[in-house]
C-alpha cells in the first residue's frame, strides 16, 4: 500500500496555496478563536487539539493537531511563507514535489531545513539576545526532571552556532509520534512553570513556546540517533532585511522584549 503523505501549510489568513500538488494541505491555526473559519482550510480546532494556545505555541498547534487526527503515514508541516525547495524561484509550482519527498525518504528518515549558522554565536546566546532567557532556564530545568538522558545533548546543541529552525519537517510516522510526544511532554511542563511570567510579555514574546521548540528538534534527532537530510528552504514573501536587522539589533540591546 502506497504510504499517505500530508504535508500541513500553517496560516492564519488567506494565502496562496499549491495548487499541483495534493498533498499539501492548508491548516487554520488558531482557528478556535480567529473571528472566522478560512474556506478550504483544515481548522486547527477540531478533535483533540490545543487551538486555543496558538498565541502561545504559533504554528505548533497544527503538529498538534495533526498527531491526534491525522492519518497519514507521513506528515510535514511548512508555513504559507516557507515551503522547502530546491529551486531559488519565489514558485509554488517548484516546491519539494510528491516524487521528491518520496525519493528523499527512502535514503533518510526526516527532512529538515538547512542549517541556520549564528558564526559568532551559540544557539543558546542567540536566543538569550532575541527572547527571554527566562525561558531556556526553565526549559533545561524540566529536560533535566522529565527527560534526563537527553540534557547533554541539549547542552551541546545549545552550544552550537547552528540549528535547524521554523518547526518546519517531514517525517514517517512512528517517528513523528515519538517527536510529538516527547516535545508536548516537554512544553506543556514549560508552560506551567511559566504562565504567570508570560502574562506579563508582548505579544511576540508571547509565542515563547514555538521559539524553544525551534531548538528542540536538534536535541531529539541527536539523541535517538535519528538520520536527516536538509533541504533548502524558500521564503515565498520578499525578505525585508533592512527591517529584519533592525528587529534583531533593537532584541540584541535589550528592546522589544517587554
Amino acid at each position: 500500500m502506497v504510504a499517505k503523505i500530508q504535508i500541513l501549510v500553517a496560516a492564519h489568513k488567506k494565502a496562496a496555496m499549491p495548487r499541483n500538488e495534493n498533498i499539501y494541505i492548508p491548516i487554520q491555526v488558531g482557528s478556535a478563536i480567529a473571528p472566522m473559519k478560512l474556506p478550504g482550510y483544515i481548522p486547527d480546532d477540531t478533535g483533540t487539539n490545543i487551538s486555543a494556545k496558538n498565541p502561545y505555541f504559533n504554528e505548533l498547534t497544527a503538529l498538534y493537531w495533526a498527531r491526534y487526527n491525522s492519518d497519514a503515514d507521513i506528515i510535514g508541516l511548512v508555513h504559507y511563507r516557507r515551503f522547502f525547495s530546491f529551486s531559488k524561484k519565489k514558485d509554488l509550482n517548484a516546491i519539494l514535489s510528491e516524487t521528491d519527498i518520496r525519493d528523499l525518504l527512502k535514503k533518510t528518515t526526516v527532512l529538515v531545513p538547512k542549517k541556520r549558522r549564528y558564526w559568532i554565536e551559540s544557539s543558546q546566546s542567540h536566543y538569550r539576545h532575541a527572547h527571554h532567557g527566562l525561558a531556556l532556564d526553565v526549559l533545561r530545568e524540566v529536560i533535566s526532571d522529565k527527560q534526563p538522558t537527553y540534557l547533554a545533548v541539549y547542552d551541546r546543541n545549545m552550544a552550537r552556532t547552528w540549528a535547524h529552525m521554523f518547526n518546519m519537517f517531514i517525517m514517517r510516522r512512528a517517528e513523528y509520534d515519538a517527536y510529538i510526544d516527547w516535545l508536548f511532554e516537554i512544553l506543556f511542563a514549560v508552560e506551567v512553570k511559566l504562565q504567570d511570567d508570560v502574562e506579563q510579555w508582548n505579544t511576540y514574546e508571547k509565542r515563547v513556546y514555538g521559539f524553544l521548540s525551534e531548538r528542540l528538534l536538534d536535541v531529539w534527532l541527536a539523541k535517538n540517533h535519528v538520520s536527516y537530510t536538509e533541504v533548502p528552504v524558500t521564503f515565498m514573501d520578499k525578505q525585508n532585511w533592512l527591517r529584519k536587522g533592525g528587529r534583531f539589533l533593537a532584541r540584541k540591546i535589550g528592546f522589544g522584549r517587554v
